[in-house]
């Protein structure tokens, strides 16, 4: 197998492989704008024009003008004289006239309704992205609340001082009458459950 391999190598030139593969172009450099055979247009223009269009359909006002054409329509070729009429009895211009409005009508709703469609993706994520903000805001809240819960639950409160002041001064007042002969035992010295319970 290696002596195949080593006989290809020796039948085709080096060089061979390079030049029948087609170069790449640069991307440093500007690409040749293709021939266009179709018209160019915008699409945004052309998608804001269809949504206008779409909710002209969608109102009453396009019905009644519309009802008020087709009357007229029938009437003229009804009534007038026949050489003014331009489309007799089956009115098969008039069917072929809504037919026209009907097919150009569908796609440009639903066109309207594809760029309705993007929009509301585009909301829902952005209302997404808030929703999952004001989340981690509100549990960066909760767990700062629960912090300054825990601090303050080692602080001293006014009751504890006050107790503890008003024992202080009982003390000292036995102390000063004579009744107690004990050394003075300092708040700190007490139990520690206590000022647990206190707090």
């Amino acid at each position: 197998m290696v002596p195949e391999r080593e006989s290809l190598r020796e039948r085709t030139p080096s060089g061979a492989t390079a030049a029948s593969r087609p170069r790449t172009p640069r991307l440093d450099q500007p690409g040749v704008p293709r021939r266009r055979f179709l018209p160019e247009y915008d699409p945004e223009a052309f998608g804001r024009l269809s949504e206008r269009i779409a909710r002209f359909l969608g109102t009453g006002r396009f019905l009644v003008w519309m009802t008020a054409v087709i009357i007229l329509w029938v009437a003229w070729n009804s009534l007038a004289p026949r050489d003014l009429r331009f489309d007799e009895y089956p009115f098969i211009f008039l069917t072929l006239m809504l037919s026209l409005q009907a097919s150009y009508a569908a796609p440009l709703i639903l066109l309207a309704q594809n760029r309705q469609d993007d929009r509301d993706r585009v909301n829902l994520e952005q209302d997404r992205k808030q929703n999952e903000r004001s989340i981690a805001d509100t549990e960066y809240l909760t767990r700062e609340i629960a912090a300054l819960r825990i601090g303050l639950g080692e602080v001293a409160t006014r009751d504890w001082i006050r107790s503890e002041l008003q024992d202080t001064i009982k003390e000292l007042e036995e102390r000063q009458n004579g009744h107690r002969h004990d050394p003075v035992v300092f708040p700190a010295e007490r139990s520690r459950g206590r000022d647990a319970d206190d707090r």
